[in-house]
């Protein structure tokens, strides 16, 4: 992992990190019947952000791919809940479980690859003669 690639790898995370952070702090209140859109919005950022984050320590990153993914993802998802809202059923539940498992699908895989760049570069620093 070069340096340029670990800086690209952070950002999201600390955006994420800030947006979060900003969003406990706000004193914006969101109507309770708009509570389950904003749960669906919220885990479909997050799971767009691993994915991105993902895709840039695999080396295959794509702006293009990365937006239009949360658009959509966003959008059907929020399709889903309305359409859930209509029948009087819970679908927007199997937007949550599908993110819910692309979510720590991604983090578990970044926390993998992290971990192995790290000892990797361990490695390396015990293998140099002084």
């Amino acid at each position: 992992m070069t340096a340029r690639r670990g800086i690209d790898v952070w950002l999201p995370l600390i955006g994420l990190l800030l947006g979060v952070l900003l969003g406990l702090l706000s004193p914006v209140q969101i109507p309770l019947g708009y509570v389950k859109y904003t749960a669906i919005a919220i885990l479909a950022a997050i799971d767009t952000i691993l994915g991105g984050v993902r895709a840039q320590l695999e080396a295959r990153f794509d702006l293009a791919i990365f937006l239009s993914g949360f658009i959509v993802n966003a959008g059907f998802a929020a399709l889903l809940a309305g359409l859930g809202d209509l029948l009087g059923l819970d679908l927007y539940l199997g937007a949550v479980i599908a993110f819910s498992i692309r979510i720590f699908d991604n983090a578990g895989f970044i926390r993998r690859d992290l971990l192995e760049a790290y000892l990797r570069r361990v490695k390396r620093a015990r293998d140099v003669p002084p």
